[in-house]
């Protein structure tokens, strides 16, 4: 639902701050009170091809992984309002460095995945998205959605953020420039979890590509850089399903301990190489999220990372918005003003969009969700079922049985 331009940084720094914006330039278009622009997953070592120095000013050995630079590491730039849909990553676990402005995350475990209503459509490799609006959740059509546990945290220059394996995450900037690098850290599962993907992509694409052949936009991510033929996904499912058996090999020669995520044993190959580095993408502006109240009750897992790891805790979501914002925040609660996020560094003040003006994520996803007396079943309930994660292992699980004893 994005608009993509190709821009020069200081052009998305002129029209991000309100200055005057030449009548030729990419961002002429787009009132910057209205809409939000957003470089995202841009790989460093793309960006620095040319300097590739920069890369090793990336440093993530601090937190176990020694040898890895920004040459695994991928670059976020984003407005105020700038967001990525509540969404889990398939593959491994990931960092993230908060360089410049403030970003809002909001959180929750993998044990409220049903209460998210989970979709694979729109389809984009290793990104299951959520139909629900979570900053502004359609009670009525998404009830469920109450009995997710929220976590928020507030990110700040300098920290760090881990996010496990299968964390459902949105992500919001609250501040007129945000910069943010992550790496995603490969794991064991993710063998496992390719072929998965392989499943549901191949499923996806057949039944959406035979529902509308000429409409592919509808239903697949613009990130989405290869074709949807038959023929392809074939090929990388058979791919998934080699490298996981010739992985095994490798893996019976080894001690179980030397797979532990210590930066000597990992998946070499990118976790989301199907992304399109396309250009910076533009969307209407969202309202700022609840405000929820803290909850102190204290983290029982180990902390990974030694004592300087501070836990990002649970919060209220019975709690009106009137009794505060809920974040885990060294730094104290964001400064807010009847309602609106409180803007820095930025002269111009910028509106923010009302509930009515907002698109629910599940207006978008399937028709089906618009009324649950419908008894009509489209193709995308069908694969909310057949892309269900659960039937998902279950299939992966028979293919490389079969596939083992045909060996």
């Amino acid at each position: 639902m994005c608009s993509y331009v190709d821009a020069t940084l200081e052009e998305f720094l002129v029209w991000s701050c309100g200055q005057s914006v030449s009548v030729a330039g990419p961002f002429s278009h787009y009132d910057n009170s209205k809409f939000w622009a957003y470089a995202d997953y841009k790989y460093l070592a793309s960006v620095f091809e040319d300097n590739t120095d920069v890369l090793q000013n990336v440093v993530w050995s601090d937190f176990g992984f020694p040898g890895r630079n920004g040459r695994e590491s991928t670059l976020w730039i984003g407005s105020l309002g700038a967001n990525t849909p509540c969404h889990l990553d398939s593959y491994g676990c990931n960092l993230v460095l908060q360089v410049q402005g403030r970003k809002r995350w909001h959180l929750f475990p993998p044990e409220d995945t049903a209460f998210l209503y989970p979709t694979r459509i729109p389809y984009e490799e290793s990104s299951v998205f959520s139909k629900v609006n979570v900053v502004n959740p359609d009670l009525k059509h998404f009830p469920q959605f109450l009995k997710a546990q929220r976590h928020m945290v507030t990110l700040y220059p300098g920290q760090v953020l881990f996010v496990p394996r299968h964390w459902w995450h949105y992500v919001e900037s609250i501040d007129p420039i945000t910069v943010s690098i992550n790496s995603w850290i490969e794991l064991e599962e993710d063998h496992q979890a390719r072929v998965e993907e392989a499943i549901t992509r191949m499923l996806v694409c057949a039944l959406k590509a035979a529902e509308d052949p000429t409409n592919t936009k509808a239903w697949l991510n613009p990130t989405e850089v290869e074709g949807t033929s038959h023929e392809i996904n074939s090929q990388y499912l058979n791919g998934a399903i080699s490298a996981y058996l010739e992985h095994n090999k490798v893996a019976e020669a080894l001690t179980s301990t030397e797979f532990k995520i210590n930066g000597e044993h990992r998946v070499e190959a990118p976790l989301k190489k199907r992304k399109l580095d396309v250009h910076t993408r533009t969307k209407e502006k969202k309202s700022p999220c609840h405000k929820l109240a803290t909850d102190t009750a204290k983290l029982e897992e180990n902390i990974p990372f030694g004592l300087d790891l501070i836990p990002v805790l649970p919060s209220l979501q019975n709690e009106s918005s009137e009794k505060g914002t809920a974040e885990s925040d060294v730094k104290g609660l964001v400064s807010e003003s009847g309602g609106h996020v409180e803007k820095l560094n930025c002269a111009q003040e910028q509106p923010v969009m009302n509930k009515a003006e907002i698109p629910l994520a599940g207006n978008i996803v399937s028709d089906s969700t618009t009324c649950h007396s419908q008894p009509f079943i489209s193709t995308d309930d069908l694969l909310d079922c057949l892309v269900d994660p659960k039937v998902i292992s279950l299939v992966a699980q028979l293919l490389l049985q079969k596939r083992t004893c045909n060996l």
